[in-house]
């Protein structure tokens, strides 16, 4: 078997649960991160070397959405930079547990990048609408403002409540391997409008002013939604006595 083949097998073997996955991830990141990982040992590379790689793209993504006019041409760039750029995150991931090599460091720096593609994305984003869509209501500007407020809460707030729920299984001396549990492909669909592979999938419409503002105005509404549902739920759990 070749060493492509083996990593193939042993990533199929050693995927993470799909639960509060979106299908997007389950059915396209994840996989397409598969093949990328097995790649990466291949070439030798480390998992953090490709989160590396995968920022690089993800920079290449917002540089591209702040400069470029809005176009068909220049839609199609961005998917393909921002795609490669998110299956590459799941990429470290998947080769550091295949090579055993996972860090607190490594773990740091994916995350890191993750918080700096949220930020400078909706900057980017607000960047062009200023420069390029020519708004009669200057409040339009407050767009990308609010979605990048409502990104980043979900976003820290999921790290922090994850970060927070291991530390009290530690205390407990709890912190042992827990059984997959299903995934409901009804919640995975739900997921789907704050899936950040989604996101980037909308900026295919980056070449109708009409259809992104649109496309852009209705994740945003779903982002809000999902923060306040999420915050409670978080806090509800973590409110838990004895949790």
């Amino acid at each position: 078997m070749s060493r492509f083949g083996y990593a193939i097998r042993e990533l199929s073997a050693a995927q993470k649960t799909a639960k509060g996955v979106s299908l997007y991830s389950r059915y396209v990141n994840r996989p397409t991160g598969r093949v990328l990982a097995a790649a990466g040992y291949c070439a030798k590379l480390t998992p953090n070397q490709i989160t590396l790689v995968s920022g690089a793209f993800s920079l290449a993504g917002v540089v591209m959405i702040a400069v470029l006019r809005p176009s068909p041409p220049a839609a199609i760039a961005i998917f393909a930079v921002l795609f490669l750029g998110f299956a590459l995150d799941s990429a470290d991931g998947q080769l550091a547990r295949l090579t055993g090599t996972g860090s607190a460091a490594g773990e740091w720096l994916d995350h890191v990048v993750d918080c700096a593609k949220m930020l400078t994305l909706h900057m980017a984003v607000l960047v062009s609408f200023y420069r390029h869509f020519e708004f009669s209501d200057p409040r339009m500007l407050l767009v990308p403002v609010a979605f990048q407020f409502a990104a980043v809460m979900v976003f820290f707030g999921g790290i922090l409540t994850e970060q927070l729920k291991r530390a009290d299984r530690l205390r407990s001396g709890a912190d042992r391997p827990v059984p997959a549990a299903s995934a409901s492909t009804v919640r995975s669909a739900a997921l789907l409008p704050v899936d950040y592979g989604v996101f980037c999938a909308m900026f295919l419409l980056f070449g109708s002013r009409a259809l992104f503002v649109a496309a852009y105005c209705c994740l945003l509404g779903a982002h809000v939604l999902f923060m306040v549902a999420f915050l409670a739920k978080w806090y509800r759990e973590l409110s838990v006595p004895g949790r």
